[in-house]
């Protein structure tokens, strides 16, 4: 399950204070069994349920940076887009994500600074309506002015 907004890029010159995109994903096994490949985060809470069991979590649950990562694909594939360089971004980890769990990632314009490109988000992802993550980042967007 994948729910996006429509892809591309929007240059500097058209974002706007309060524009929001976001995308919707279900988080799977299978996911989860990527990421700890590609990462090298093997950590059992993740991958082992019987070990997880005996957790403050009382089961698996999916890597933050997975979580984090959906915010990544928001900013680098619709706000600002394509072309856009992340420069920075605080996480704090409110909730656990596990599997079978559909992740909202939401990135909200809060402030643009037209002269240096840089743009200041408001980075969240939600599961049923409630915050597991909460951040802002930093990047530099894409500017008519070099394509």
């Amino acid at each position: 399950m994948l729910d996006n907004m429509p892809r591309g890029t929007i240059c500097i010159e058209d974002l706007e204070i309060g524009m929001m995109r976001h995308v919707t994903k279900e988080v799977t096994d299978r996911d989860i069994e990527l990421f700890a490949e590609v990462s090298t985060d093997r950590n059992p809470v993740h991958l082992d349920e019987a070990y997880a069991q005996d957790t403050i979590f009382g089961g698996r649950i999916a890597h933050g940076m997975l979580t984090a990562g959906l915010i990544s694909a928001v900013i680098g594939e619709q706000l600002p887009g394509h072309g856009t360089i992340y420069m920075g971004q605080n996480l704090k980890f409110i909730g656990p994500v596990r599997p079978g769990d559909v992740v909202r990632a939401e990135v909200t314009v809060m402030d643009i600074d037209y002269s240096k490109r840089r743009v200041t988000l408001k980075t969240e992802a939600l599961v049923d309506g409630k915050p597991v993550l909460k951040g802002d980042a930093t990047v530099l967007a894409p500017s008519k002015k070099f394509d």
